[in-house]
Parts: C-alpha cells; structure tokens; sequence
C-alpha cells in the first residue's frame, strides 16, 4: 500500500468514528505502529489531524461522517434475531449476583440485558450508549459510563480514554459480545475500533461470560479478542454446533443453552 493511499484510509477512518488509536489503525491497514506514528505526524503536519497520545483525532470542527462511501461498517440492527437476544440476556441475567461488579460490552443485546437488570443492587460498567440510557434513571443501580470518543451509529464509547478508564477498574464479571466464533474456537469481532476496548474489559474482569447465539457460529470477523479457552461461560442458542461447543467445556468453561 502506497503512502498516500494508506493515509487517505487513515482520514476515512476518522471521518467515520472521530478518532483512532495507533494499535486500531495498524490492525486495520496490517502495518507496523511505527509506520503508523509516522502517517499521522505528516497528517498532523499538514494540518489534516490533530495527533493525540497514541493516537488522532479530526481537527476541531471537521465533520464525522455517519456513513460514507466505501464504508464497511454498517449501524447496528437492533431488531435482527431479537428472540435469540432476549433469550442470551434472561440467561446471562441470571448469573447476577447482588452486589456484584459487571461489565456489559457494545451491541444489542447487552442493553437487553441491562433491562432486565434494573432494581437490582449491582454496579454496572460500561461503554455502550444503550445500556446508559436503560439504566440512567434506575436508583437501584449504580452505573460508571466509560468515557472516550462517541460512535453514533453505534452507541458506543471508544479510543485510548475508554481503555485508560477500564485500566483501573476490576470487575467481577464481563458480559462480551462478539461478531463471530471461529471453529478452531477463536473468538473475533469485524471492528477494529472496538476490539482493544473488548480485550481491556477482559482484562479488568475476574469472569468472561461470552454472549453468543447461533448465528454468530462461524459469524464474520477477522480481529481476534480471544479463544473459547479463556471464557468461563458460554451462553449460546440451540443451534450452535457441538463441535465448537466442546472447545468451552474441554478447556473447562461452562456451556449455558439458553
């Protein structure tokens, strides 16, 4: 990939979330981080960006783009295997302990989740818009919204404050979501944004519970979070193949069909 062509893709990446770290874009353009820091400094230079710590952002007043030509990402479909992602979410609420610590990850069925969690005495961490909005006005539950740069097609907290923020918190446990779940058992995601935010609520929590329905088996996705052997439990659909399922129980994680 040329200078030019890689930087301009850098540009399209910020125009699409507002910001990006250096780990993200070397990820996303399999480059060095190095090659990176360079890119981003001429940008910066040439006054297209403003270079942050370990990452960018678009210049003051310049327009994020929803939507864009070329764009891959699509916003989430909140409607879509709705039956699966009530029966994930009345599985994993029941995992709750009172006065427990959790972290509930971006997509659409974590605010299901959070729904079914109100009135209840817990503390709530998170990084996704929709599970703020189903818990802002509940007294009962305490709710640490993670700061960063806002995705507003998808609700979402990102970039280098939101990893710093999950940096120092400890949770009891993580409830992950994911795009895809590979038949070698590797858990992946097709968000690069997302995906260090993934790995650092991970890291911050003692329990990975994986939210993860039969249509995400294989799924799409080619970022690796991590495998089915460092999930404690899986909760999944019917149709999810055995044969995948039997990496989680194998590696001594429990499987829940919901």
């Amino acid at each position: 990939m040329i200078l030019r062509e890689r930087q301009n893709r850098i540009m399209s990446a910020l125009r699409i979330d507002g910001a990006a770290s250096v780990r993200e874009l070397a990820e996303a353009l399999a480059v060095s981080e190095s090659t990176i820091r360079r890119d981003l400094e001429i940008l910066d230079r040439n006054g297209e960006l403003t270079r942050t710590y370990g990452g960018a952002v678009l210049k003051p007043g310049a327009t994020v783009q929803e939507t864009g030509p070329g764009d891959v990402e699509e916003p989430f479909n909140a409607t879509a295997d709705v039956d699966l992602k009530t029966r994930l979410a009345d599985a994993a609420a029941a995992m709750v302990p009172d006065g427990s610590v959790i972290i509930l990850d971006i997509g659409t069925t974590t605010p299901i989740l959070a729904r079914r969690l109100r009135g209840r005495d817990i503390t709530v961490i998170t990084s996704n818009l929709a599970v703020f909005d189903e818990l802002r006005d509940d007294e009962a539950v305490r709710v640490v919204l993670l700061g960063g740069v806002v995705r507003r097609n998808y609700r979402t907290l990102v970039g280098s404050l939101a990893e710093l923020a999950l940096s120092q918190v400890s949770a009891d446990i993580v409830f992950l979501s994911c795009t895809g779940v590979r038949a070698n058992g590797h858990v992946v995601d097709n968000m690069a944004v997302e995906a260090p935010i993934k790995q650092s609520m991970i890291a911050a929590s003692d329990k990975v519970v994986l939210l993860a329905s039969e249509v995400k088996f294989p799924g799409t996705g080619a970022l690796r979070l991590c495998s089915l052997a460092d999930v404690d439990v899986l909760v999944t659909t019917t149709g999810a193949p055995d044969e995948t399922l039997a990496l989680c129980r194998n590696a001594g994680g429990e499987v829940t069909i919901a």
